[in-house]
């Protein structure tokens, strides 16, 4: 059942869990991630890159299989339909195709111009019936092209954007894309605390899920957060799990080459990693 992500959100706030938005690349990754949430009964985003809406040839596109995947499927619980770190053309771009929520990064603007946008985007998602994410300070790292230094939002600055009307606000809170380094120093719990003081109720974003440990996320559920992204523990659990089919063998065997078969060792382990990270969050049983 595709929905904007405002009441899901506005329910993990008040319910003090989290619902995951989980990056889809493909067919096999979106069937996976919704048979997944239907099994589990829990709500959840299906998050798309501009990289990732480009290599599947396009928004439109996108939206179609997932629409009609949702469809086949019979997918009953509520699904979302999100650009992940969208520039302004892109958030254009997503509404046309059909999608059902958006964000907007501004982070990398000046705070003012990070404002004069996101309220002109809002203001058109809203009318639309669509939910919308910003993003204050920026996410460490790299994810499809997308780089970030890693800053630590400036609490008063999330405020300015939270009073703008979006549903829901991503903070830089020393939270990285990708795999963590080694003596990473954690998320900055305190920041997000601050943060959660000047925003109220808005639903909390935590980038970069993949990685942090079980008690940071839940920690940081505590504090407000309600959605949390993961992506690159997906692309992990896939390609490992791919790997030891081929290494096995596996695709020499009969007609163990036929794409169907060569790619649901790597769906499967897909699935496996998305009912933990429900698990984790909470969101289980809460579609």
């Amino acid at each position: 059942m595709l929905v904007s992500a405002k009441d899901m959100l506005v329910k993990a706030k008040e319910g003090h869990y989290a619902v995951g938005q989980f990056n889809i690349n493909n067919l096999e990754w979106t069937k996976s991630i919704l048979l997944t949430a239907q099994e589990l009964n829990s709500p959840v985003i299906l998050g798309v890159s501009e990289g990732a809406g480009k290599y599947m040839t396009g928004f439109s596109t996108v939206a179609a299989m997932v629409r009609e995947m949702d469809k086949n499927l019979g997918i009953t619980v509520p699904v979302a339909l999100h650009l992940d770190h969208g520039t302004y053309d892109g958030c254009y771009k997503c509404i046309e195709a059909g999608f059902t929520s958006i964000m907007f990064d501004g982070s990398h603007y000046d705070i003012d111009e990070n404002v004069a946008k996101t309220t002109e985007l809002v203001n058109v998602a809203h009318h639309l019936g669509l939910s919308i994410e910003a993003e204050v300070g920026s996410i460490g790292g790299e994810e499809d092209g997308v780089v970030g230094m890693g800053e630590c939002a400036d609490p008063d600055e999330c405020k300015r954007i939270a009073d703008l009307g979006v549903d829901m606000l991503a903070a830089g809170i020393g939270n990285i894309h990708g795999k963590y380094p080694e003596g990473w120093p954690g998320l900055r719990f305190d920041v997000l605390d601050a943060i959660q003081q000047k925003t109220g109720v808005m639903p909390l974003v935590l980038h970069g899920g993949t990685g942090i440990p079980a008690d940071m996320i839940k920690k940081a559920i505590t504090l407000g957060v309600s959605k949390i992204n993961v992506n690159t523990e997906c692309q992990l659990s896939f390609a490992d799990a791919t790997r030891k089919y081929v290494e096995a063998g596996k695709d020499l065997e009969g007609k163990g080459f036929d794409p169907r078969k060569l790619l649901a060792p790597g769906s499967d382990a897909i699935k496996a990693t998305v009912k933990e990270k429900m698990e984790l969050f909470g969101s289980v049983g809460k579609a």
